[in-house]
């Protein structure tokens, strides 16, 4: 729960979720379009969240396509919830 926190402490992730969840897929040149921060910036702020498992990720070709992890999500709001 830490960790997935932790991810969610900066605003840019916290945006990059939405827009995950309003689009349901969605790759790193589209969150490069909607968002004010160069591609390498939003590349890392994926890997954060990747790894703290709120977001998901499948190669596409020379794309990756990341979706929002629903078991993570379930998880953050269970442990949430014990509080």
């Amino acid at each position: 729960m830490a960790a997935m926190a932790k991810a969610l402490g900066h605003p840019a992730r916290v945006h990059i979720l939405r827009v995950l969840a309003e689009r349901q897929t969605c790759i790193t040149g589209d969150l490069v379009a909607e968002m004010p921060l160069a591609q390498s910036t939003i590349s890392e702020h994926l890997r954060i969240l990747r790894e703290a498992g709120l977001i998901q990720g499948e190669i596409e070709g020379p794309r990756t396509s990341y979706c929002i992890n629903r078991a993570g999500l379930a998880a953050l709001k269970e442990a949430v919830a014990s509080l």
